[in-house]
């Protein structure tokens, strides 16, 4: 019963971190793209340039996320094979 509600409280805390970290993205994406596109506060509304700004700008900022993500991954994959390949060299060397 204990080691189930160390697993229930670990993935609560996993899944907060992972909102967590989405919030984050998210409002630096939104920050970044508010500076760099919207240029005019005299008006109500948001002009057809800052429009097409901002979904240029998310594109751009998510395609970079996935990518990086990717590269990670294929990094991590790398890592672990020679990892895995140094430990059967010292495993068989005995």
């Amino acid at each position: 019963m204990a080691a189930q509600q160390i697993t229930i409280d670990q993935l609560d805390k996993d899944q907060i971190k992972s909102f967590s970290d989405f919030l984050l993205s998210y409002n630096k994406l939104s920050e970044l793209c508010f500076i760099d596109c919207v240029s005019e506060f005299t008006g109500r509304t948001v002009s057809d340039k800052e429009d097409k700004c901002a979904l240029n700008c998310m594109e751009k900022f998510l395609k970079m996320n996935q990518r990086i993500s990717q590269r990670f991954q294929e990094f991590q994959m790398l890592a672990n094979e020679n990892a895995i390949a140094a430990a059967q060299k010292l495993g068989g060397g005995k």
